[in-house]
């Protein structure tokens, strides 16, 4: 059998498994996949992605459903839901900012994937978008951006995390160059960028000016990884000095727009406002860092209690940060993207929180200059199974890269090794129409 043969046949398989599970079929790389016969192509300039550790409940959320009972253990949500500016989309009672704000919004209710009890490898599939491999390290969706499109301003790094570093995070095969700059503090900035204390501007350009000379009597190199270091090293240096961080200066902003932001999570989503006006083109900020109700988005038994409070400190911050981007006139050219390992059955735990689910769960995008329709996806009555327009995770990184230009469809090389650059996924192409 030759390798066309091959494929048509598993392409046929792949059909009629999907058609007998009632799926809609994923389309293949084709013009159904493009707008008029082109490649989708938005016009965002900026992604600031909100990464909620732990697996947020898509049915305590943007996706609820009939309320359940833990006592006795009926299925169902958590809270009650209430209405918002988009007809018939529903969202969360301790999400009443952003139910105002959902014509900005599109909850995608049908992301799916197939790790189901493992963080670690579900966290790693929602920031590459792909298995792990013991073979290749793939890059992160941050440094595949940060690689296609480099920083908007000379004066700014491509990629900043805030919270801690972890290899999902990282560029995997595409090299230092397209690593990120991180800190865990936002009332300190980052620790590699600051200078001890005994170092001064003088001292400071003495040492560069020796590692210049250095470099000039090194014998040269082809090794791109070296190469990649040396450029790290020069970018570190130009963004150690105070121009740059300036930006991490929150108390420069008013005191009434800091407050609207909340605490420290929300001063994170506020500084990654300044990072994208500094000209950072893509920021992940992290939640999951144990605020409020000490575990984090990973409510099993008597963890779901203070659940509530997580949700309502997600709807102050990035509701501020809907408006302020929207006030400064950013939003278009701004994506925000929330997203989760997995979500959470519908089912409560002997103790009465939730255990994981992959099969169906909610990311979320807004801004972007997407033309946005409160919720894509439909999930069945309890929030259990996909009914219509299921979103790959590589699809969802599709729609994420066409949102802000980059070819969906391309490859990336690790060394001579062509590697798809979102895993053959295919753009939600209504939220470009």
């Amino acid at each position: 059998m030759n390798l066309l043969s091959s494929l048509n046949r598993r392409e046929f398989l792949a059909a009629g498994a999907a058609a007998g599970c009632g799926l809609a079929l994923p389309q293949l790389a084709s013009a159904d996949d493009t707008l008029n016969g082109t490649l989708i192509r938005g016009k965002a300039e900026h992604v600031i992605s909100i990464w909620l550790g732990g697996g947020m409940g898509q049915i305590d959320t943007f996706d609820p459903k009939g309320k359940g009972d833990p006592s006795k253990k009926l299925a169902g949500s958590y809270y009650d839901s209430i209405e918002t500016a988009v007809p018939d989309v529903r969202v969360c009672e301790h999400l009443p900012k952003l139910a105002g704000l959902m014509d900005r919004v599109t909850a995608v209710r049908s992301v799916h994937h197939k790790v189901i009890d493992e963080h670690a490898a579900a966290t790693n599939r929602m920031h590459t978008g792909r298995p792990i491999s013991g073979t290749v390290t793939y890059p992160s969706l941050g440094s595949i951006i940060a690689h296609e499109r480099g920083a908007a301003s000379d004066g700014a790094p491509p990629y900043v995390l805030i919270g801690y570093p972890n290899v999902t995070r990282g560029p995997g095969f595409l090299g230092t160059r397209d690593s990120y700059l991180y800190l865990t503090d936002t009332s300190q900035g980052p620790a590699g960028l600051t200078r001890p204390d005994g170092i001064t501007p003088r001292s400071q350009s003495r040492r560069e000016k020796l590692l210049a000379v250095l470099k000039r009597n090194a014998d040269p190199t082809t090794d791109q990884r070296l190469l990649d270091y040396d450029a790290a090293i020069e970018q570190s240096l130009k963004l150690s000095g105070p121009e740059f961080m300036r930006v991490f200066e929150l108390d420069r902003e008013p005191a009434d727009l800091r407050n609207r932001y909340g605490g420290e999570f929300g001063q994170r989503c506020l500084l990654s406002r300044r990072l994208v006006e500094r000209g950072v083109r893509f920021i992940e900020v992290s939640h999951n860092l144990n605020f409020l109700n000490g575990i984090g988005w990973d409510v099993h038994n008597e963890g779901i209690l203070n659940q509530h409070k997580l949700i309502q400190e997600l709807d102050t911050a990035v509701a501020a940060l809907i408006a302020d981007l929207e006030a400064k006139r950013m939003l278009d050219k701004t994506l925000i993207v929330i997203t989760t390992e997995f979500g959470r059955p519908p089912e409560f735990d002997s103790g009465g929180g939730r255990g994981h689910q992959g099969t169906a769960f909610s990311c979320v995008l807004a801004g972007g200059g997407l033309s946005h329709c409160g919720a894509w996806g439909e999930t069945d009555e309890i929030a259990k199974k996909i009914v219509s327009n299921p979103v790959s995770v590589p699809d969802f990184f599709a729609t994420i890269c066409a949102a802000v230009g980059i070819d969906y469809h391309k490859n990336l090389y690790d060394g001579d090794r062509p590697v798809p650059i979102t895993d053959m996924g295919q753009s939600i192409g209504e939220l470009f129409a």
